[in-house]
């Protein structure tokens, strides 16, 4: 995000028509509109922030098929042909970028790299050699290895060729610029809360504003305008990230990932000094937790300084995904929004080839040619729903502990205690006025107090003391200490609260 630039645009202030509206501006959501443009579609596109400022500016952005070990459990659950067809798409989408990135003169700096998923115990060794089966066996050039780039030995490892690496704004820089010169209309700031299906289908903005649209595009991460169907199928996690130089020679030249040790994922990028920036993501936890985010993060450290000594870390964020309950994203017809609605999501930390397959998918769909995988990721889908009905059952019960526990206990979030026992830093949740609120103290000893009911289903926030924010464990949207929205599905922020009340 700071290396990367955009033009500005001006929030949507007048009443708009489109053939297509597209809510969100991530990879997904401006893939999809650069798809319709260029089909010749009128397009809009609105974005509550900025563009492509929520997961996708704090993507580690890798371009690979490899899904860590998806294939061995897509072949177990769905199937031999939904693995071939996830790993066609995957791959296609691969390629769509390369093309796209010429097609448009764009430099973005693609990398190709071959892509691993490792691991260092021996006990994992016979899930790996099962991955490495069943991806070459979907169409990848898969192979079992037990040597890499990495400066540690691994036990065994899956290898795919033929994969890249990007930086993912740069490209998207390149998309919004062909999206405006094909007429395409694009609004920051503009926060779409209402959506009423229908031909045309009519938007509203927190603004009040209306846009009639042929056609809608539900881009937002977590599908908004979606409280019974969709919700219940995601599961949320967030990553934490660290990066820095890393001389050139030190390059472990790959992208890794393991799901040992509460994951780990490394790749390198370039920088202007000609050394390489080591990314490395991992401690994924549930938002809403409550769980020390700051000890995480020196945990995070710790293993990136131990295995790379020669790294000078320089920065850290976080990132956000969800997962749908049977493994595949869920990309198509909004189920119960109508035919001309569609979303994208639940694409599990590997949206980068999966909001690029998700808006050459949705066009295809608007096109009335659809792809041959549609029905694979089609979030109206049934039998594997079915076979997935443990994770989805385990889903459920998490989210309705969440529910009516936290209501139980709101005389503080399993961190902190009392109000007055708050350190500068630090949040907690306590009982005040009849119901829950959300205190931080900031760092020159000032209180901030808001509701701490999420105001997308109502359930109870957490504080997280490494980014200080509050989150929703049932559903992962995230709030400002003063209740600003930072994350959907909310709508609306916290509502404030009078710290002298407490």
């Amino acid at each position: 995000m700071r290396t990367a630039t955009f033009p500005s645009f001006a929030p949507l202030s007048q009443p708009a028509e489109a053939d297509a509206a597209v809510i969100g501006s991530g990879i997904a959501g401006l893939s999809a509109a650069w798809e319709l443009a260029r089909a010749g579609l009128s397009v809009i596109v609105l974005e509550a922030d900025r563009l492509a400022s929520g997961v996708t500016g704090h993507t580690t952005g890798k371009l690979t098929a490899l899904h860590t070990s998806v294939y061995d459990t897509l072949r177990s659950e769905h199937g031999e042909e939904a693995a071939r067809d996830y790993a066609d798409s995957q791959s296609a989408a691969l390629g769509h970028v390369l093309d796209v990135a010429g097609q448009l003169g764009v430099d973005c700096e693609l990398e190709k790299r071959p892509a691993f998923t490792y691991c260092e115990r021996p006990e994992g060794v016979d899930a790996l050699r099962a991955e490495a089966e069943a991806a070459r066996a979907a169409g990848l050039e898969a192979s079992f290895v037990t040597e890499t780039g990495l400066p540690f030995p691994v036990a065994g490892a899956v290898r795919v060729e033929g994969q890249a690496q990007f930086h993912p704004l740069k490209y998207l820089r390149g998309l919004v610029d062909d999206i405006v010169a094909r007429g395409g209309r694009i609004h920051e700031g503009t926060r779409v809360t209402r959506l009423h299906g229908g031909d045309p289908c009519r938007l509203t903005t927190e603004a009040g504003v209306t846009v009639s649209a042929g056609h809608v595009v539900v881009a937002t991460h977590h599908p908004l305008f979606d409280h019974a169907v969709l919700a219940t199928r995601l599961t949320q996690h967030r990553d934490l990230v660290v990066a820095g130089s890393l001389p050139t020679d030190r390059d472990p030249e790959g992208m890794y990932i393991t799901g040992e040790g509460g994951k780990r994922s490394v790749r390198t990028s370039p920088l202007a000094d000609g050394s390489r920036l080591l990314i490395v993501t991992g401690e994924a936890f549930t938002p809403g937790s409550g769980e020390d985010t700051e000890a995480r993060y020196a945990r995070l450290e710790a293993w990136t300084e131990q295995h790379f000594p020669e790294v000078t870390l320089s920065h850290r964020w976080a990132a956000q995904d969800n997962s749908s309950t049977d493994t595949v994203p869920l990309v198509g017809r909004l189920p119960t929004a109508g035919d001309n609605v569609f979303v994208a999501t639940g694409f599990a930390g590997w949206g980068m080839t999966g909001g690029v397959s998700a808006g050459t998918l949705i066009a295809s769909l608007i096109d009335g040619a659809p792809q041959r995988w549609a029905g694979l990721y089609d979030p109206g889908r049934v039998g594997s729903a079915l076979r997935s009905a443990p994770s989805f059952l385990k889903a459920q019960w998490d989210t309705g502990k969440h529910f009516v526990q936290d209501r139980l206990d709101t005389l503080g979030d399993g961190t902190n205690g009392p109000v007055q026992d708050l350190r500068p830093g630090e949040g907690t949740v306590v009982r005040a006025g009849g119901g829950p609120c959300a205190v931080h103290r900031d760092d020159q000893g000032e209180l901030h107090a808001v509701s701490a009911v999420c105001t997308h289903m109502g359930c109870i926030v957490a504080f997280n003391n490494g980014e200080r924010t509050w989150e929703c464990p049932c559903h992962g949207s995230r709030f400002g200490v003063d209740g600003e929205v930072l994350q959907g599905p909310a709508l609306r922020p916290l509502e404030r609260r009078n710290p002298e009340d407490l």
